[in-house]
């Protein structure tokens, strides 16, 4: 399967929402879920760091781990907006950031589906974050959409940076990425 087309299949599929012509709450809910993601750093890290570890695994890890990453999110989203406790949540946006930052760091190499489970426990917690803080009035379809969409930018983002982390100096520059954002996920959980 050609990784280009499933890349703009997923963007494609988030976008029905987004595009809505009519305006109100569909437009308000798809502009708040897309710029949902972009607000944190929390939400940023991961999302991008999903993307270069995914490229990094190579075969159809490539699109099968932010696939699962989307799709578990948006399920993490839906339990958020309905309001279904889950506990510790901003303590496990914290270890998921320290964790996709050390695979990143160390290139860990693990089967697609082992890959596609460590990302979906992840996406659990930022989609219940991102549902959570649905807001009052939007419609809850365009703000998934949105978020989901945003996601899958900050994955192509990931790519794009493993994409340049060819010979040792990139290597070490993607290397060092990758410890900043596990230094970053620990900051978040000592603060």
């Amino acid at each position: 399967m050609n990784f280009r087309r499933v890349a703009a299949t997923l963007v494609v599929m988030a976008l029905p929402d987004i595009a809505h012509a009519h305006a109100g709450l569909h437009t308000d809910g798809a502009v708040a879920g897309f710029s949902h993601p972009f607000s944190g750093l929390d939400h940023i890290l991961a999302m991008v760091a999903v993307g270069f570890w995914a490229l990094t695994l190579g075969g159809k890890a490539r699109w099968i781990v932010p696939l699962a990453f989307v799709t578990v999110m948006a399920v993490g989203g839906g339990l958020g907006i309905y309001g279904l406790a889950f506990p510790m949540v901003e303590t496990g946006i914290a270890l998921t950031v320290a964790l996709l930052g050390l695979l990143v760091v160390f290139e860990v190499k693990v089967s697609t589906s082992v890959a596609a489970t460590v990302v979906g426990t992840c996406a659990l917690f930022h989609g219940h974050a991102h549902g959570t803080e649905l807001p009052a009035m939007a419609h809850a379809g365009g703000y998934v959409a949105g978020f989901m969409a945003a996601t899958v930018i900050l994955h192509l983002t990931g790519f794009g940076l493993a994409l340049l982390r060819f010979g040792n100096a990139q290597r070490v520059a993607a290397r060092t990425a990758g410890v900043a954002i596990a230094l970053a996920g620990a900051v978040q959980l000592a603060g």
